[in-house]
């Protein structure tokens, strides 16, 4: 049985909550190394934990969605063509497929909002 049209907004909020916080988790481990990033920081690494920062707890919270999920995704293709891709042209194999899932992801974010329960919705109302 589908799941009911009227539940599209709502679904489209939680996949923004959902993707934002994990997305914010990598900026945490980034700049505060909860839990420990694997690899030593560079100067890139640490302008991209930034990034995830302010982003992630934008899109958790639904305010400026659009703007957020665009350079999130813009983020996540450069992650991915920058560290994944020089290790073959596979996702599967070269560890780059949370890089693209979030590229997309973060894309239709960007063409959608946020959805039903984000701080976008609010000021809209209000």
């Amino acid at each position: 049985m589908p799941i009911p049209a009227i539940w599209s907004p709502r679904l489209l909020s939680i996949l923004r909550l959902v993707s934002g916080l994990i997305f914010f988790s990598h900026g945490v481990s980034k700049w505060f190394g909860l839990p420990p990033f694997p690899m030593p920081i560079t100067p890139m690494l640490h302008i991209a934990g930034g990034i995830e920062l302010v982003t992630g707890a934008l899109l958790i919270l639904g305010a400026y969605t659009r703007p957020a999920a665009f350079l999130a995704s813009g983020l996540s293709a450069a992650a991915y063509f920058i560290a994944h891709a020089p290790q073959g042209p596979f996702p599967i194999a070269n560890g780059g497929e949370a890089a693209v899932l979030y590229c997309f992801v973060f894309l239709y974010l960007a063409a959608a909002g946020g959805g039903a329960w984000s701080v976008d919705a609010l000021r809209k109302q209000g």
